[in-house]
């Protein structure tokens, strides 16, 4: 649809992705702030939680997701230039990798239960990042400086090579759109 666009004027292609991010932080702005005032409603109510001075850290962490989602962007719309069927894996994959990240269950409770595949859920991204939402806003949970070092080491890494992998791409871009 867009095909004429992208062949009659330049413009960084880099855009796109990064548009796409921006208008996912503005909706995650509307909902965060459905959920501050739900929050504060529970929190005044006399809700048994405790927010940690963690919370401080929460603009940090909303850039380390958005960062880590344009890096995982750049290189899944990569790859979709070749492999037009890899769009339709990639929302079962997310939908998959939702269970491998600590979203709907406390990270303990998953090394407890299933020690086997603790690896899985550690050395995903996504885990420490739930994990300092959760422990900031809820007091649960756990927080670690390290795993916090970790997510920003592969984040670094993950958009680095997204932004490589999409610059080689990005000649072909007209010919595949």
């Amino acid at each position: 649809d867009n095909a004429g666009i992208f062949g009659k004027v330049y413009f960084p292609r880099l855009i796109v992705p990064l548009s796409i991010v921006v208008s996912n932080l503005v909706r995650f702005g509307v909902q965060m702030i459905l959920f501050l005032c739900l929050f504060a409603y529970y929190y005044f109510g006399g809700a048994n939680f405790s927010p940690t001075p963690i919370l401080l850290m929460f603009p940090v962490i909303v850039v380390l997701m958005a960062l880590l989602g344009l890096g995982l962007g750049m290189i899944i719309s990569a790859m979709t230039t070749k492999y037009r069927d890899l769009a339709f894996l990639v929302g079962f994959g997310v939908q998959l990798l939702m269970y491998a990240t600590t979203v709907i269950y406390p990270l303990s409770t998953a090394l407890e239960k299933y020690p086997k595949y603790a690896w899985i859920i550690e050395y995903n991204p996504m885990t420490p990042i739930i994990e300092t939402f959760r422990y900031g806003f809820l007091g649960e949970g756990s927080f670690s400086w390290m795993s916090l070092g970790y997510v920003s080491t592969v984040t670094f890494l993950i958009l680095i090579f997204g932004i490589v992998i999409f610059n080689k791409v990005e000649r072909n871009f007209v010919d595949t759109v």
